[in-house]
């Protein structure tokens, strides 16, 4: 953190607005500068009897101003910028007691303490430096309606200011960060994209195989195994037996490619034997790391064949949802449900974990919750689904996903 970056401004990623951020800085280091050298240059003009200790303070001032601006870039804690904010505070106060001039650096200083100080503490030191200004100038030209009107009217503008100013640097920070989100999604969304083009493009291959080589294959095996029945010569026996081999080991090398072509869980053909060993799977790693959580499978509805993009969509899903039950809700128990509903299929996994406020997402692990969901609901929407969750603190997860049930 630096002294003259605001706790809120300091955090600002480079956007639109920052060019403006940099102007009013730079504004506000001329501001300073320009204002303590008319202070000393009017005390050399006017022949001030404490003309030495107001060039000394004036100097010391410049030069506590320039250490906070050469360490801008530096991380330094919150109270060491507040007690640089008060060497300034207590050089000004001196150049108050000694030229009513001082009073003219009262603005730049409202600034400061808006900028280096939270609001709530900000706006009454504002106060504060207000009562003081008109003080100093006060007790060296008497009292005068432009001695308070002049600096109560600068406290307001900068007050109006500085917290439009932090207003201003809020939004930017909130739009850079949706930003980023949006960038993220893109890229969630561009990986999801290839993926389902790969797998789309895995399943046609794997069906053409299948339909044409592999039935095939299957056709002269049986033609052949046929033709040996009838042939009763030894010899042209032994070579139909050889060719039908042949045939029977192209065939079985067939199907091997096709299954290389499939996403390795749904080896086993079916999505409730991917989703079993899933589980199982899950339960292994569980132990060996030391977790407590079980998980479990079971499955309701009468099993259809749904395409190769559905089934891998759902198991990924599954699998995400499990790796963040095991990593992070504390959960002894969660079950995972596939549900065959006529026109749909569901997926629920529910945990007895310490759960979230997906209202209220914040902190690390809410912040990963909430990334991980918005991945899972754009899944299913790209399929035409939904995913709902429902949570609460210490009141376990509950994820449904419902995709609409397309014929293989």
């Amino acid at each position: 953190m630096t002294v003259l970056d605001a706790p809120l401004v300091g955090r600002v990623q480079p956007s639109a607005l920052r060019p403006v951020f940099r102007s009013l800085r730079v504004g506000l280091h001329v501001l300073v500068v320009g204002l303590t050298v008319f202070v000393l240059a009017r005390a050399i003009v006017s022949g001030s009897p404490d003309l030495v200790a107001i060039a000394i303070l004036s100097i010391a001032f410049l030069g506590t101003y320039a250490v906070g601006v050469v360490t801008a870039h530096q991380v330094i804690t919150p109270w060491m910028r507040a007690g640089w904010l008060i060497m300034l505070l207590g050089l000004w106060l001196g150049l108050s007691a000694l030229t009513p001039d001082a009073a003219f650096l009262a603005f730049p200083l409202f600034f400061l303490e808006l900028h280096v100080l939270p609001a709530r503490w900000g706006v009454p030191l504002v106060a504060v430096t207000f009562l003081v200004s008109v003080w100093g100038t006060t007790s060296h030209l008497g009292f005068e309606v432009g001695s308070v009107l002049g600096p109560l009217i600068s406290a307001g503008v900068a007050v109006i200011i500085g917290l439009g100013y932090r207003a201003m640097a809020v939004e930017s920070r909130e739009r850079q960060s949706l930003i980023l989100d949006l960038l993220a999604t893109r890229e969630e969304l561009a990986a999801a994209s290839r993926e389902a083009g790969t797998l789309a493009e895995r399943e046609r291959i794997a069906r053409e195989i299948h339909d044409t080589v592999a039935q095939g294959l299957s056709s002269i095996q049986m033609l052949l195994h046929a033709a040996e029945r009838d042939i009763a010569d030894e010899a042209t026996r032994d070579k139909l037996r050889l060719a039908r081999e042949t045939a029977a080991d192209n065939l079985q090398e067939t199907r091997r490619f096709i299954r290389e072509l499939t996403p390795p869980a749904l080896d086993e053909r079916t999505l409730p034997a991917a989703l079993r060993r899933l589980a199982e799977a899950t339960n292994e790693q569980s132990a060996q790391s030391g977790a407590r959580t079980r998980i479990s499978f079971s499955m309701s509805g009468e099993p259809v064949a749904l395409p190769m993009s559905i089934e891998a969509t759902l198991l990924r899903i599954a699998q995400g949802s499990l790796s963040n039950v095991v990593k992070h809700s504390d959960a002894s128990r969660a079950e995972v449900t596939l549900s065959y509903l006529g026109d749909e299929v569901a997926l629920d996994v529910v945990d007895d974990g310490v759960g979230f406020d997906p209202t209220s997402l914040a902190g690390e692990r809410a912040g990963e919750a909430s990334f991980g969901l918005r991945a899972i609901r754009q899944r299913a929407e790209s399929l035409g689904g939904t995913a709902d969750v429902e949570s609460r603190p210490g009141g376990g997860t509950a994820l449904s996903v419902r995709i609409p049930a397309v014929a293989a």
